[in-house]
């Protein structure tokens, strides 16, 4: 997957953060010091500074919600070797999960990230499987290390916008053409 993945971006696929509903981002199981904007927050997600931390253990679960319908084409999850991310699942419009529930639903897309790819590669998704996002969810399930504290310095999310069709714009086709 990561072959392709180098080239696989298209020109009409842009990095989705100016449509996150920043109001509705959570995230589960944060260090209160090292929290999820400074993975995901254009500025502090460039800084390899700051990063978003685990706190009681490994697991993250991070929640996204969007301000429009969008196609998600591909991930970009950067972070260190050592404690970056290795089992990623994805779930789209899966609402109100939590670490007791989300192995009741299957992922939309599972990723096992590479050291390689934690350099900020992007990594595509099954693409059929997020044409018509409202939310996404993020399930980081375990580290490179398996270590306690797992580490995410970036996180970026490349798609596009659903376009709607303004039934209004449309002309009635005559039979006599």
């Amino acid at each position: 997957m990561s072959a392709e993945s180098a080239n696989a971006i298209q020109r009409s696929q842009v990095d989705l953060m100016d449509l996150i509903d920043w109001s509705g981002v959570e995230c589960l199981n944060q260090s209160t010091s090292h929290s999820v904007a400074n993975a995901l927050k254009q500025g502090y997600r460039d800084d390899d500074g700051l990063n978003l931390e685990s706190d009681a253990d490994e697991q993250l679960l991070i929640y996204i919600p969007f301000l429009q319908v969008i196609k998600l084409h591909s991930i970009i999850i950067k972070g260190p070797e050592e404690d970056g991310p290795k089992t990623v699942k994805l779930f789209s419009n899966k609402e109100h999960m939590g670490f007791s529930n989300v192995n009741d639903y299957p992922a939309s897309d599972t990723v096992v990230l590479s050291p390689d790819d934690l350099k900020g590669k992007p990594v595509v998704l099954k693409y059929v499987k997020f044409q018509n996002v409202r939310s996404l969810t993020i399930f980081i399930e375990d580290n490179q290390s398996d270590s306690e504290v797992t580490k995410v310095q970036k996180i970026g999310l490349v798609g596009t916008t659903v376009e709607t069709t303004n039934m209004k714009g449309l002309k009635k086709i005559e039979d006599g053409h």
